[in-house]
C-alpha cells in the first residue's frame, strides 16, 4: 500500500469511507465485515462523521476497530452547528462514545458554518490538549476559507474531487500542494454510477484490465499529496479499491482522460455534496 503524511503519521494512500453506513440495522454486519476486510488489506485509515447516519456511522466504524483499534488511523468530522467553544468539546464526546475509543486521531470540521473559525480552532486545540484529539483540519474549504483560517496546525482539507468534479485543481489543489497540505477526496469515484459509465474511462480500464472505478482510483493517487477515501460494502469492492494503489496509468492514459474530463480554465464555485 502506498503511503502519504498525514496530521504527522503515515497513512495509506486509500482509505475507506463510511458516508451512507449505518442508515439500516439489517445491513450493520455486512458495513462492518467491510470496514474490516479493508483494514486486512491495508486500508487502515477510515474516515467517518457524527452527520453520517447521526452518529450511526460511528457506531458501525466502533465494531469493526474493536480488538484493533491501534491499527486504525480514525478520522472523524464534527457539525458545524456544534463548532463552537462548548459544542466541540461534547460532539467529540459523543463521538468517543459511539467510537468506542478514547481519542480521534484528526478531527474535522465538516463544513463552514456560523461560529468563528478562531473559536473553532481554539476548541479543537484544546481537545488536543487534553488528547482526545490527534489532529485537526477542515473539509469543504475553498481558498478564501483557508486564507480566513490562516492555521498552520491545520492538517488537511477533505473536499470533493474525482474525474467529474476537476474544479480544485485550478486553484485550491496547488494552493494545499505548496503548503504540503494533504487533500481528502470524498466521493472519489463519483456517486451513483454515471462517472463510470463514461467510454473513454470504460476503454482505459479495458486497456489495463481494471475496472473503471479502479482507474478513477489510479487518477488521483498519481499526485502526491492526495489521499482517497471510497466507500465500498461488497467484499469484491473493498478488494479492487485496495488493489488500485498499484495501477499505474500511462501518459496516453491521463491524456485521454483529459478529453473526456476536462481539466478547469477558471476559478470554479468549490462543489460539495
Amino acid at each position: 500500500m502506498r503511503i502519504e503524511q498525514l496530521a504527522g503519521t503515515e497513512v495509506p494512500a486509500i482509505g475507506q469511507g463510511t458516508w451512507q453506513m449505518g442508515e439500516d440495522k439489517s445491513r450493520y454486519k455486512e458495513e462492518v465485515a467491510a470496514l474490516r476486510q479493508g483494514i486486512e488489506l491495508g486500508m487502515t485509515l477510515i474516515d467517518t462523521a457524527e452527520m453520517y447516519a447521526e452518529g450511526g456511522a460511528e457506531q458501525v466504524v466502533a465494531q469493526a476497530i474493536t480488538g484493533q483499534r491501534d491499527k486504525v488511523f480514525l478520522v472523524s468530522k464534527v457539525y458545524p452547528h456544534n463548532a463552537s467553544r462548548q459544542g466541540i468539546p461534547q460532539a467529540c464526546e459523543r463521538s468517543l462514545k459511539r467510537l468506542g475509543t478514547d481519542h480521534i486521531d484528526l478531527y474535522l470540521l465538516h463544513w463552514r458554518g456560523q461560529y468563528p473559525l478562531e473559536e473553532t480552532v481554539e476548541a479543537f486545540e484544546r481537545l488536543r490538549d487534553t488528547g482526545k484529539i490527534g489532529r485537526w483540519g477542515v473539509s469543504n474549504f475553498d481558498v478564501d476559507d483557508l486564507l480566513e483560517l490562516n492555521a498552520p496546525a491545520c492538517a488537511t482539507n477533505q473536499v470533493l474531487y474525482n474525474l467529474e468534479e476537476r474544479g480544485i485543481e485550478f486553484d485550491l489543489l496547488p494552493w494545499c500542494q505548496q503548503r504540503t497540505m494533504p487533500v481528502m477526496a470524498y466521493c472519489p469515484i463519483g456517486q451513483g454510477g454515471q462517472m463510470l459509465a463514461n467510454a473513454t474511462l470504460r476503454q482505459v480500464a479495458a486497456r489495463h484490465g481494471v475496472t473503471p472505478a479502479q482507474v478513477s482510483l489510479a487518477w488521483l493517487l498519481r499526485q502526491k499529496g492526495v489521499i482517497a477515501i471510497p466507500k465500498a460494502v461488497h467484499p469484491k469492492h473493498v478488494q479492487l479499491n485496495a488493489q488500485a494503489v498499484g495501477l499505474q496509468l500511462e501518459a496516453g492514459d491521463l491524456e485521454a482522460l483529459d478529453q473526456a474530463f476536462h481539466a478547469p480554465t477558471r476559478k470554479q464555485r468549490l462543489a460539495m455534496v
